[in-house]
C-alpha cells in the first residue's frame, strides 16, 4: 500500500509539514536533491566542516552514527522492517570503524500492530534492531505516561527524554535524561529532547497528569554539560523529536552538542552543519537511513561526511528475525477478515477534503457503539494513505487506517457548540490545500463555505434530518484525542467507552458481514447561495429561475442536482445560465415528492466564479446552492378502512382508496403519516421496510410509483 506520511494525528498535521518543508528550503543553503528527491548534503570538500573545535579527520578515531526515526505504520510491514534492520546491519558490516545506532522517536505507534498489541510487537522488533537508545516521541505516549515503564522494561535499550518533568521533578516512568555508551574507546553521551508541540500531538493530558515540558535548549545544554563534566564523554548526541526547525534552534542556542538526530516532521534532511552541530533526519516509515561520520580525538570532534540512504533503492539485506517478528504478530492479530466491502474505501488524505465512504462508515460505527446523536472524528486520525479495495476487509486494513490508541468519548453539546466545532476545523480558502472540513461525521449533514471573506465557514446544518437547534443539546461522540481539545475538554461527558476507535469499526463490519458505504453527501462545499427562485410548472416539468451575481461566469450543467438533507436526490433535466439568471428544470412529481418528505430541498451545482476562483487554493471551481423546495398541497384525509392493497403484497399503495395509485396517495401518506390510522397499522404503510412509518416511507411509495 502506498503511504503518505503525516506528522501527527492532529487536524493540521499536513499544513505544519508543508511549512516545515518551505522553511527548510530557505535554510538548507547548499543542499542538493539526490535520487528519489531526497534532500542530501552537498558533496564534502577536502576540509572537514567546523564542529566544536573540529580536528583533522586523520588525527582521531572515526565514528559512524546511523539513525532512523518515525517508523510508525511501517511497524506492521514485515518487508519494510526486515529491510530497515538489514540495511543497518549492512552499513555496520561495510564500515571498518565503530558505529552507533539511534532512533528519533515515534516508533511504537501508530501502526496496526500497535493498535492490537499496544507496544509489544513494535518493541520486539526494536529489540532485534538493537539501537543504543531511543527518544520518546509524541506517539510513544499514545497509551499514556505510566505504560511507558512497561515499554522500557521490555526494551533492551533505554528510552530518553530530559525535558518532560513530573510535578516532583522526576522523569516520565521508564525514561531517563541520558545514557552513555562506549565504542572502541570513544565514550558517547546520548540525551533525549522534545518540544512543547508534543502536548497537543498526544491523547494524554499533561497538566492533568502533572507533567510539564521545559525549554528544550536549556535542558539540552544542561544535560550536555553533565555528560561532558561528570561523565567525561567524548561526543554528545541529542535525539530530538522536535522537527528540523527546532533542531536548528537547538544548534544555534547551545555550544556543547555535536550531533542532533531529529524526528517528528518526517522529512529527509542533511546531514548539515548548523552552528557547529551536525543535524540529520531520515524521513519516516522506514524509508531511509541517515549516516553521519565523525573523527574523535582528545582535541575535539570533526565532521567528515554523511549521507542519506534510500532503502527503496539498492540491494539491501532483509533481516529474517525482524521480518519474522512482524509476520508472527500479523498472523496472530491482523490477518483475520472482519468482513467485506462492495466498494473501495479511501483511507488517504482525501478524508481532509470531503466526507468519504470510509469516513461515513467510521462515523456510523461510532454511533452504533455509543448510541450518540452525532459522531465527529478528525481526519488526522485516519491514516495509512491507502485504499481498501472492494472485497475482504482485514483487521490490518482497519487498524492501519485507525492505528491510534484512541477510545470513544461522548460529550453533551448544544447546537451552537456543535456548529462551532464544525466551524473551527474548516481551513481558510487561502490555505495551502484550500478550504477543507478536516472531519468525518455521522448523524449530521452540513455545508461549509469556501468563499474568502465569508462571515461564517458553516452554512445549513441538519442533525438526523432536522435543522440544528442552537439551544437544544446533542450527544456527540468523538475520539478521546479530540475530547482533550480546549473547546471540548470542559464540556459535560455523557459517556466514556473504552473500546478502541478501530475496534468499534471492526465490530460494525463484523456485525454486518458485508458493508456498502452510505451513498450520502454529509459535508457539502458551497461558495455562494442564491435567493429564492421564481417557479413555473409546465406539464410534467417545473422550472426554477434564480438571479445570480455578475461573478458567476459559467456553469457546469452536468454537475447540478437536487438533494434533501438526507442526500435523497432527484435528477436535473436541464440547467442553463443566461443574462444573469440560472434556470433549473426538474420533473414536477419527483420534486413534489422530495419536498413532501423533506425539511429542506436544495439544488447544488459547480460553476466558475470570477471573484473567488483566482484567490482560492485547492479547488478549480466554485459551488452554488439554492432552495428548491416546492409547496405541496394536502391530499384527501386518510380515514379507517380507506386504503386498499390492489396487488396483494400486504402494502396499501392506494392510500386514499380512490381506486388508483398516483401522487395523491403520496401526499395523503405525507399528511397523515403520524395519525393513529397509520401508526396503528405500520405493516400496511411500511413501504421502506424499516419497521416504522415516517418520511422515508413517503419517498419509498413515490419511487415505487414512478
Amino acid at each position: 500500500m502506498s503511504r503518505r506520511p503525516e506528522s501527527s494525528g492532529t487536524a493540521g498535521g499536513r499544513q505544519v509539514a508543508a511549512l516545515v518543508v518551505m522553511a527548510m528550503a530557505l535554510m538548507a543553503v547548499g543542499a542538493a536533491v539526490g535520487p528519489g528527491g531526497v534532500t542530501a548534503a552537498a558533496a564534502p570538500t577536502t576540509e572537514p566542516a567546523d564542529l566544536n573545535e573540529s580536528v583533522d579527520p586523520g588525527d582521531g578515531t572515526n565514528l559512524t552514527i546511523i539513525q532512523y526515526n518515525d517508523v510508525q505504520t511501517a511497524m506492521a510491514d514485515s518487508e519494510a522492517m526486515g529491510t530497515l534492520v538489514g540495511a543497518i546491519n549492512d552499513r555496520k558490516a561495510a564500515l571498518d570503524n565503530p558505529t552507533l545506532v539511534v532512533g528519533g522517536g515515534d516508533e511504537i505507534s501508530p501502526s496496526s500492530l500497535s493498535a492490537v498489541s499496544q507496544w509489544r510487537v513494535p518493541v520486539d522488533v526494536l529489540n532485534v534492531l538493537n539501537p543504543a537508545a531511543e527518544v520518546v516521541g509524541n506517539h510513544d505516549l499514545d497509551y499514556g505516561f505510566e505504560p511507558v515503564s512497561n515499554v522500557s522494561d521490555t526494551s533492551q535499550f533505554p528510552w530518553l527524554v530530559a525535558n518532560i518533568r513530573a510535578a516532583d521533578g522526576g522523569n516520565v516512568p521508564g525514561t531517563q535524561n541520558y545514557t552513555t555508551v562506549t565504542r572502541d574507546g570513544v565514550k558517547i553521551g546520548i540525551l533525549g529532547l522534545v518540544d512543547d508541540a508534543v502536548k497537543p500531538k498526544t491523547a494524554v493530558d499533561f497538566e492533568e497528569e502533572g507533567y510539564e515540558v521545559t525549554d528544550f535548549s536549556n535542558a539540552g545544554s544542561q544535560v550536555a554539560e553533565t555528560l561532558e563534566k561528570e561523565e567525561n564523554v567524548d561526543v554528545v548526541v541529542a535525539l530530538t523529536h522536535t522537527g528540523i526547525p527546532e533542531s536548528r534552534e537547538l544548534a544555534n542556542e547551545t555550544d556543547n552538542i555535536d550531533v542532533i538526530v531529529s524526528g517528528d516532521d518526517e522529512v529527509t534532511y542533511g546531514p548539515e552543519v548548523t552552528s557547529g552541530s551536525v543535524i540529520v533526519e531520515a524521513g519516516g516509515e522506514a524509508g531511509h537511513l541517515g549516516e553521519v561520520n565523525l573523527s574523535v580525538s582528545e582535541n575535539g570532534v570533526g565532521f567528515t561526511d554523511g549521507r542519506l540512504h534510500d532503502l527503496g533503492e539498492g540491494n539491501w539485506t532483509v533481516n529474517e528475525s525482524a521480518r519474522s517478528v512482524v509476520e508472527a504478530g500479523f498472523a496472530e492479530q491482523l490477518s483475520r477478515v472482519a468482513g467485506e466491502t462492495t466498494q473501495a474505501l479511501d483511507s488517504t488524505s482525501a478524508n481532509y477534503a470531503d466526507d468519504t465512504g470510509w469516513g461515513r462508515i467510521i462515523g456510523d460505527a461510532f454511533l452504533e457503539q455509543t448510541g450518540g446523536d452525532v459522531a465527529v472524528t478528525n481526519a488526522g486520525g485516519i491514516r495509512g494513505n491507502f485504499v481498501i479495495e472492494d472485497g475482504n476487509i482485514t483487521y490490518d486494513d482497519v487498524y492501519t487506517s485507525l492505528p491510534f490508541g484512541n477510545t470513544l468519548v461522548t460529550k453533551e453539546m448544544t447546537g451552537r457548540q456543535l456548529l462551532d466545532l464544525l466551524d473551527s476545523q474548516v481551513t481558510p480558502p487561502s490555505d495551502d490545500y484550500g478550504s477543507q472540513p478536516q472531519l468525518q461525521v455521522g448523524g449530521v449533514t452540513y455545508e461549509f463555505i469556501d468563499r474568502p471573506g465569508a462571515s461564517s465557514a458553516i452554512g445549513d446544518v441538519y442533525v438526523d434530518g432536522d435543522p440544528i437547534a442552537m439551544d437544544d443539546t446533542y450527544d456527540v461522540t468523538v475520539n478521546s484525542y479530540m475530547a482533550g481539545w480546549d473547546d471540548l475538554a470542559d464540556l459535560p461527558t455523557v459517556d466514556e467507552d473504552y473500546t478502541l476507535y478501530g475496534t468499534a469499526v471492526v465490530h460494525y463490519i463484523e456485525e454486518r458481514g458485508t458493508i456498502t458505504p452510505p451513498e450520502e453527501d454529509r459535508i457539502r462545499r458551497v461558495t455562494r447561495s442564491l435567493e429564492a427562485p421564481s417557479i413555473a410548472a409546465e406539464g410534467e416539468m417545473t422550472t426554477l429561475t434564480y438571479d445570480v451575481p455578475d461573478a458567476v461566469e459559467s456553469i457546469n450543467a452536468s454537475t447540478f442536482t437536487v438533494m434533501n438533507e438526507d442526500s435523497e436526490t432527484v435528477a436535473v433535466a436541464d440547467a442553463t445560465l443566461a443574462d444573469g439568471q440560472l434556470t433549473v428544470t426538474v420533473e414536477t412529481a419527483a420534486l413534489e415528492s422530495l419536498s413532501a418528505s423533506s425539511d429542506a430541498v436544495t439544488v447544488y451545482g459547480h460553476y466558475a466564479d470570477s471573484e473567488v476562483d483566482a484567490v482560492r487554493n485547492g479547488h478549480d471551481d466554485s459551488v452554488l446552492s439554492a432552495d428548491a423546495t416546492l409547496a405541496v398541497e394536502a391530499g384527501p384525509a386518510l380515514g379507517p378502512d380507506v386504503s386498499e392493497d390492489h396487488d396483494g403484497d400486504g402494502l396499501a399503495e392506494d392510500v386514499d382508496g380512490d381506486g388508483t395509485v398516483d401522487v395523491t396517495d403520496v401526499r395523503t401518506l405525507l399528511n397523515n403519516r403520524n395519525s393513529p390510522a397509520v401508526q396503528s397499522n405500520v405493516d400496511t404503510f411500511d413501504f421502506d421496510d424499516d419497521g416504522a412509518v415516517d418520511a422515508g416511507d413517503v419517498l419509498a411509495l413515490f419511487r415505487s410509483i414512478y
